[in-house]
């Protein structure tokens, strides 16, 4: 009797912990419907089709699907076979959109979803991907902007090279100057 309730329970377990909910990196009110996750991944031009060349609701759409379901990501490929340049990019800013989401939840999940974009090797993907990142990264307005080499006080060293062209090294040891 032990070992058959011993046997149920491990059966229960691997049931549970092979649910996609494991792969879920937002919250179930953010998910995307499982019909949604299902008709892309048994036809993943269905997304380019929902589209119609509006590139903002394809990357929107496209980093939904992949934060709800990470088994849409192998789909994505299929897709990027039938997709037109422009597409390619913003199929690249979702990719990096699902990625951003899943980092603090599921830093596996966009793990994945780097490796899979570094895998493509699909230059309008990588672009699409990579202005996602920056405009990520751009200040806000209001906020106060990074020290760039155009707002360092005189005199103050924008990194490990210097000179008129940046192709000498600058001195390490010299003072950081203090802001005034």
């Amino acid at each position: 009797m032990a070992t058959w309730i011993a046997a149920a329970i491990v059966v229960v377990l691997s049931a549970t912990l092979d649910t996609p909910a494991q792969a879920q990196c937002v919250d179930r009110g953010e998910r995307a419907p499982q019909a949604a996750v299902n008709a892309f991944v048994s036809d993943p031009s269905v997304l380019l089709r929902q589209s119609k060349n509006d590139r903002d609701k394809l990357s929107g759409r496209l980093a939904g699907l992949l934060v709800t379901d990470i088994a849409a990501l192998d789909p994505v490929r299929d897709m990027l076979r039938e997709a037109s340049q422009a597409d390619r990019v913003a199929i690249g800013s979702g990719l990096h959109r699902a990625e951003e989401r899943c980092v603090a939840t599921k830093p596996d999940v966009a793990r994945r979803i780097s490796e899979f974009v570094t895998k493509l090797h699909d230059g309008s993907v990588l672009k699409g991907y990579f202005q996602d990142q920056d405009a990520a990264m751009a200040p806000v307005p209001g906020n106060a902007a990074p020290p760039t080499t155009t707002n360092l006080p005189a005199g103050a060293s924008a990194g490990l090279m210097s000179g008129e062209w940046k192709t000498e090294l600058a001195d390490p040891f010299k003072p950081v100057p203090l802001p005034e």
